[in-house]
């Protein structure tokens, strides 16, 4: 289409001394867009919006143009070296955490050995992408390395379930900003249209860390101690480290430890954590510490939803450089992005943390022995998300994979409930497969159908939401599948009473069971067999609840939009002279289409949303969007 520039990459970022010529360019264009009597209004706005957005200042040259295939080759390497560690240690202790509880008598341990990890990675990561933007990502990937090294050895040190659990959540902190600032890294380094291939090679050491972190875990656990799951961390960090140190090369912005710390949304930071941490809570006590009406429960979880309120008027209000721009949220596509993101991350964690469970209390497995028998769930997902990076690499489509993966993992989860009390492992093994056919296209491809709503300064920001609202929502899947699990088996209490005796169903009921999976296999064989009848009972409950969740993720699917992913990219540079600068240029133009957000200046219609021939300049015409990296 006349006057419509081809090459997104450098219609959306304008170097400051260009910026005037590239206004009276985008003038031009746009009258002639107008002119143009095959154009929709819908295509000026289109337009309108993108000429006016604010351009990323001074750009550097295109990375993908200077770097050489070795040095991609060892980027790639240090980068996956670095999500091999937060991916290994969410799996690894998932087959050991009943023996752990059981050690420690702990009736909580069992949910929050696993959760504090989780809800410390997830309430920590909307702060990793900001951080970056100010000291750049290089110090602050090697920060987030350092801090999961001391929290692994805190870990193997612990001499309580207490100590245990806030040593995870150190871990939690510094492997969330890991797993956060790969996929920032990422994005930084490759085009969009490249970018589905690496995040598929981050796809696969996902799956060798989840398919030999059970199996550690149960090696460890059984052969030596469960301490050897956090003691192996030490080396791994330690080179990963030195790895990173050595051949990841990006913009260090060298600022001001100061200034630094004075632009970091301090306000912001303690509202989104606390109200994660709140809320939590609140499901972890339902039902279980205290009852559901309790005011214990309501205040945690009613307090927790006002924080959360408070955070996004931090955001909107007063801070500086907020940590979720309000604009990420403008666009239909980018929030339904998110919803398969946080759908996706509540079903996929209950296949790799509940199965060791169904193995172990149901089946009568080792620790392991179920960390082998989930091969098949883990090995499948990560194999197909390696595929799916591939696919949208060739294609650059990403929509197919992400409704694909939705509709499967719906289906395969679905047939977890027709699991059977006994040993069938022709259902075991292909149900899992399914499963994790499913489960993997959904790892990179909402993260990609985001990045494409933002641009380039946002980008930092939309991925580490990403991770954000994932790691959150599967934190709380954690939370919410021990509350349903525990419950069950409370449910069950008056039967096991009259069964086994009420000394023993004591010590099957509500928060005791899952650290009570050894005393079960203790019982005389009948009554073992109620048991792991009322086990297997609740767990299929629980997995009825999380076919829900993967049904409402199918449905949110269909809102993501579909845009075409450019093959040009120019990285965009981090620091906070950079940042001041780009806020002030932002701040000297008109606002569009007005809205709450002061800083927002792209409307609302987004290209998914114009018909086909609209988009493309007409049948056959060449695509007319603009604004893709």
């Amino acid at each position: 289409m006349a006057g419509v520039a081809e090459d997104p990459a450098k219609a959306t970022i304008p170097s400051r001394n260009t910026s005037a010529a590239s206004t009276i360019r985008g003038d031009r264009s746009q009258n002639q867009l107008e002119q143009s009597p095959s154009a929709s209004k819908d295509e000026v706005g289109e337009f309108s919006a993108r000429a006016n957005a604010p351009p990323v200042t001074a750009p550097g040259p295109a990375p993908e143009e200077t770097r050489t295939k070795l040095e991609t080759a060892l980027v790639i390497t240090a980068l996956a070296s670095a999500l091999f560690l937060g991916a290994l240690d969410i799996t690894i202790v998932s087959v050991a955490i009943p023996t752990i509880a059981e050690e420690f008598g702990s009736t909580a341990g069992y949910t929050w050995i696993g959760s504090a990890y989780m809800l410390a990675s997830a309430a920590g990561a909307p702060m990793w992408g900001k951080i970056s933007d100010i000291w750049g990502r290089k110090p602050i990937m090697l920060i987030a390395v350092g801090i999961f090294w001391i929290g692994s050895l805190l870990s193997a040190l612990s001499k309580n379930i207490g100590m245990l659990i806030a040593a995870r959540a150190i871990q939690g902190i510094g492997g969330g900003g890991i797993i956060i600032l790969v996929n920032v890294c990422i994005s930084d380094l490759f085009s969009m249209r490249k970018r589905g291939i690496y995040f598929g090679v981050m796809g696969i050491v996902w799956a060798v860390a989840s398919a030999v972190g059970p199996v550690l875990g149960g090696v460890f656990t059984s052969q030596v101690t469960w301490r050897w799951c956090f003691w192996i961390n030490l080396p791994v960090s330690g080179v990963g480290f030195a790895v990173l140190a050595w051949v990841l090369k990006l913009h260090n912005p060298r600022t001001p430890m100061r200034e630094g710390l004075a632009a970091v949304d301090w306000l912001g930071s303690l509202a989104i954590i606390g109200g994660t941490l709140m809320v939590l809570f609140g499901l972890e006590f339902g039902g279980v510490t205290y009852p559901w009406s309790s005011p214990t429960v309501i205040c945690l979880i009613v307090f927790g939803l006002v924080t959360a309120c408070i955070f996004v008027l931090i955001e909107w209000k007063v801070a500086k450089f907020p940590l979720m721009p309000l604009r990420l949220f403008r666009q239909r596509s980018g929030i339904a992005s998110l919803g398969v993101a946080a759908f996706q991350g509540i079903v996929f964690i209950s296949g790799s943390y509940y199965l060791p469970l169904y193995f172990q209390a149901v089946l009568g497995a080792s620790p392991l022995m179920s960390g082998i028998y989930v091969l098949p769930f883990v090995l499948s997902l990560s194999v197909v998300s390696a595929i799916t990076g591939v696919v949208i690499k060739k294609t650059g489509k990403y929509l197919p994979c992400i409704i694909f993966g939705m509709t499967v993992m719906t289906l395969g989860f679905g047939l977890f409930i027709a699991l059977e009390p006994q040993a069938n492992w022709a259902k075991i093994v292909i149900f899992q497969l399914i499963a994790g056919i499913g489960v993997g296209p959904n790892f990179q491809a909402p993260l990609i159908a985001l990045q494409t709503t933002v641009g380039p300064r946002d980008m930092a920001s939309a991925t580490a939401t990403f991770g954000f609202i994932r790691q959150l929502f599967t934190a709380i899947s954690v939370v919410i599948g021990g509350v349903v699990f525990q419950n069950g088996m409370e449910q069950q209490y008056p039967r096991l009473v009259e069964e086994i005796g009420p000394d023993a169903a004591n010590m099957l009921s509500g928060s005791n069971a899952a650290s009570s999976i050894g005393f079960a296999m203790s019982l005389p064989e009948q009554r073992r067999r109620v048991a792991q009848e009322a086990y297997f009972n609740s767990l299929r409950t629980m997995y009825i609840m999380y076919v829900v969740f993967a049904g409402v993720g199918l449905v949110i699917s269909f809102f993501v939009g579909s845009r075409k992913l450019s093959k040009d990219h120019q990285i965009h540079k981090t620091g906070l002279k950079d940042m001041k600068a780009a806020k002030e240029e932002e701040r000297s133009r008109p606002p569009v289409d007005g809205g709450p957000d002061e800083e927002q200046r792209v409307p609302e219609k987004n290209p998914e949303e114009l018909p086909r021939e609209s988009k493309r300049g007409g049948k056959g015409g060449k695509s007319s969007t603009l604004f893709f990296e």
